[in-house]
């Protein structure tokens, strides 16, 4: 076993035993950001997969491959969550965010035990930037979703493109981060920024209230 899964288990063992303890609101948050954390794992050895199979450099697989395979693979557990529980608003935006954030919990641990803990300034560009690039995408897709969602003939389509916006901002931070100075400084600013964006328009627009997804033709 490598070491990445040594970690994983490490960690997922205690949410794991927590979730089957808990109350079904908590016991649900626990089992999505296993979800993020499982989404990252996975991840993992998928770019890897496609970067052997293509001969993909570092770069290549930083810039198209990782954004693509990361942005479907945290799509999927939210994918499978509409499809069959069809839930309301507000649990669309929490289980995506739960998501994002299991994801980039699991992804920034591998990046300490890879890279160490001595240099604080580029941790918190790495923890902050990273961390709010997963999250907005998240959320992103979350309000795509549940507003593509409530008409049909939208569904496919428009499921389609939320997920090519995020894979697309997804690699842009990449290219940004990966050159230093300046550059990586706007990168990881940026994500932070877009989020207080979308909280300030969700807050005024109020359109995170509870509504359930419903089918329609219109």
């Amino acid at each position: 076993m490598s070491y990445v899964e040594n970690i994983y288990i490490c960690l997922a063992a205690p949410l794991l035993l927590a979730a089957l303890m808990l109350k079904r609101d908590w016991k649900k948050a626990l089992i999505f950001l296993l979800a993020g954390m499982t989404s990252c794992l996975l991840s993992a050895y998928v770019t890897t997969f496609f970067a052997a199979l293509l001969r993909a450099d570092t770069l290549t697989a930083s810039y198209h491959l990782a954004p693509t395979v990361e942005e479907i693979m945290k799509f999927l557990p939210l994918l499978f969550y509409l499809a069959v529980f069809r839930p309301d608003r507000k649990s669309t935006v929490n289980s995506a965010v739960l998501v994002a954030v299991g994801f980039a919990t699991f992804e920034n641990v591998c990046y300490l035990t890879s890279n160490g803990t001595s240099e604080l300034v580029k941790l918190l560009i790495r923890g902050f930037g990273t961390g709010a690039m997963h999250l907005l995408c998240g959320m992103l897709v979350s309000v795509g979703m549940f507003l593509l969602w409530e008409h049909k003939w939208l569904r496919n389509v428009g499921t389609f493109a939320v997920l090519c916006s995020t894979v697309t901002l997804h690699a842009i931070f990449n290219i940004m981060v990966s050159e230093p100075g300046l550059s990586t400084w706007i990168g990881s600013a940026v994500p932070m920024v877009l989020i207080g964006c979308i909280l300030m328009i969700t807050v005024k627009k109020d359109i995170f209230k509870d509504k359930d997804l419903k089918e329609s033709d219109t």
